[in-house]
């Protein structure tokens, strides 16, 4: 059994005993999160697929860890304009174990 959910923008597959990281959530860590915008659940036979979301469907996970994600360079340049911004990034990250879906 696997479903997509949504998250900080972005779109995740996920089954039972997944470990994702997602943009940063506020549960700190060792808590429980329950995420309700189930887009697609499968079960092996069955497939619902939400008109945006699935009612009712709900997938339970734990939060791990918050960490910071890898450095990202940012670099800007206007050639013959001594022109250059340099400039670094970095996300907070949310780490999860997907302990249950319910569709």
């Amino acid at each position: 059994m696997y479903a997509v959910i949504k998250t900080g923008g972005k779109q995740y597959r996920v089954a039972k005993d997944d470990i994702i990281e997602v943009e940063m959530l506020d549960e700190p860590k060792d808590g429980s999160v329950t995420l309700d915008h189930v887009l697609m659940v499968c079960d092996g036979a069955t497939v619902k697929i939400g008109a945006p979301t699935v009612s009712g469907a709900k997938v339970s996970a734990k939060v791990l860890d918050q960490k910071k994600g890898e450095k990202i360079i940012v670099f800007k340049k206007k050639r013959r304009q001594n022109y250059r911004r340099k400039n670094g990034h970095r996300q907070n990250l949310t780490v999860l174990k997907i302990t249950d879906i319910k569709g």
